[in-house]
């Protein structure tokens, strides 16, 4: 099969089509290869309606309508994909979606801007993320970042809160003085967020200027073990709210419990979280004990002793933490606090069950065995920013293998995004400034990384380098995968009739 073309392409095939008269308005694309929601790969013409830009059924149509599309458009035997959904991206083209400077205009025009220019790499609709922000603003900018179709650029889905409910120890580059528990629960939750943002789903869209949108996304990155997160997850999820478990040193029972409560996906995998330990895989073991799962709905709060978390508390002091040097607010995902390999929640947890026991005896560790061996349904999934820097070409192997139909392809980009930049010195804020190559950011004269510039059709082309798995089911990462993840793969994420967002990958 011939190399997959640029995503540009596309853009530019419509411009053709649309110099052109047609007296239809169909268009057919033809000779090229159409990813399946399994990953696979067929042969077959596509057919859109130019004036409303919608994928339609091509038999149905012609029965109708007796007539064929006027305007054939020859992809050369290249894929034509559906447009990419990143769900996690903090901003683009010098616009950061976490700062507001006082005007709800200019706002709106740094969305918009970023909504027209990513449509070149390849992005369709996307769920701008906001970092930890002081309480006073989350109201403001949940409320500005609605969802909202913007002409002739791609769909901004909704938002993304990524905190403040965050384990201090994995917080990255978000500021420890705004990290905060939630102490009433989902009331705290309302109290940051604001109860009109976090009301149900159907009253959330329509109480606002949402009426041509019938797609609207909440996503909430939060620590389970952090106080009150866990009662709060029953409750977002009720309201069609996507939880992520982020920024945690959750062990593998804390985790597990997450999922069952209703928690969907793992924000950006092996990263701001502890690491694979045998006894205790923690985050990331999810991906091996999906297929075991029990679906959340069928599930109640698990509640687990409050004192495992102030032994948490203590044992976070008396262990050897260190922090390189770094700049605050870099990369939010890169720039974090060491820790050692093994859980410090699952030291705290040992240390709490032999204080309770009689003199002499112990209890075996928590591990994930007593857990997997439960007969318990499907798992989370996972965001991986798949640049070769935020995580190793074989870690995103190991991830895939373990749970192909859960890995969700994201950027995590900041406002320096953008394909055209070249390299060299860029300002940033407060005075500093990075030093770009490639792909990758540095901090201005040291080698201490700053994250990456990476789009997610590089993501798509990484992916695929790294794990050997074909085109299809890459771009099934960063279509279909995204949109199941955020239960609207109905209207987004595939290339059944009635859908709009086309790339040509």
């Amino acid at each position: 099969m011939p190399m997959p073309m640029p995503v540009q392409l596309l853009a530019k095939l419509q411009s053709s089509a649309m110099a052109a008269p047609t007296s239809n308005d169909l268009i057919c694309f033809t000779n090229c290869f159409l990813p399946q929601e399994d990953g696979s790969l067929i042969e077959k013409d596509l057919w859109i309606d130019e004036r409303r830009g919608v994928i339609l059924d091509a038999q149905q149509t012609f029965f109708l309508r007796k007539e064929r599309p006027n305007t054939i458009i020859d992809l050369g035997g290249n894929v034509l994909s559906p447009g990419f959904i990143d769900i996690q991206i903090n901003g683009g083209f010098g616009f950061d979606f976490s700062v507001y400077e006082g005007d709800d205009q200019t706002y709106r025009d740094g969305l918009k801007l970023v909504a027209e220019k990513i449509v070149e790499t390849g992005v369709t609709a996307l769920v701008p993320t906001i970092i930890t922000q002081e309480t006073t603003l989350y109201p403001k900018l949940l409320d500005l970042l609605r969802p909202w179709s913007p002409p002739h650029a791609a769909h901004l889905l909704g938002w993304h809160a990524e905190g403040p409910f965050l384990q201090m120890s994995k917080r990255g580059a978000h500021s420890p003085a705004l990290i905060i528990s939630a102490t009433e629960g989902f009331k705290t939750f309302e109290s940051i967020y604001s109860p009109e943002n976090l009301a149900d789903a159907e009253d959330w869209l329509m109480s606002g200027d949402t009426v041509h949108n019938t797609v609207g996304v909440r996503i909430i990155t939060a620590a389970p073990e952090v106080e009150g997160v866990m009662e709060a997850i029953n409750e977002a999820s009720k309201r069609g709210i996507c939880f992520n478990i982020g920024h945690s040193m959750a062990t593998t029972d804390i985790a597990t419990a997450a999922v069952r409560n209703g928690a969907r996906c793992i924000t950006h995998l092996f990263n701001a979280m502890p690491q694979l330990h045998h006894r205790d895989p923690s985050i990331i073991g999810l991906l091996g004990a999906s297929p075991y799962l029990s679906p959340s709905s069928s599930s109640t709060f698990l509640p687990f002793p409050s004192a495992i978390i102030s032994a948490l508390n203590a044992s976070m002091h008396s262990l050897p933490i260190t922090k390189e040097p770094s700049i605050d607010h870099i990369s939010e995902a890169l720039d974090e606090i060491k820790t050692p390999p093994q859980t410090p929640m699952l030291l705290a947890e040992q240390a709490l069950r032999k204080s309770l026991l009689p003199t002499g005896k112990s209890t075996a560790s928590p591990g994930s065995a007593a857990i997997t061996a439960i007969p318990l349904g499907v798992g989370s999934q996972a965001k991986i920013i798949v640049d070769g820097i935020h995580s190793h070409p074989n870690s995103v192997r190991l991830a895939y293998s373990a749970h192909p139909d859960g890995c969700i392809l994201i950027t995590d980009a900041m406002k320096i995004l953008d394909p055209h930049l070249k390299d060299g010195v860029h300002d940033w804020r407060d005075g500093r400034r990075f030093y770009k190559e490639g792909d990758t950011l540095y901090v201005e004269g040291t080698t201490t990384l700053a994250g990456s510039v990476v789009t997610l059709d590089k993501c798509v082309r990484n992916f695929v380098r790294y794990t050997g798995c074909s085109i299809g089911q890459a771009i099934k990462c960063a279509t279909y995968n995204p949109a199941k993840c955020l239960n609207i793969e109905d209207k987004k994420g595939t290339l059944r009739a009635g859908r709009r967002g086309l790339a040509v990958s």
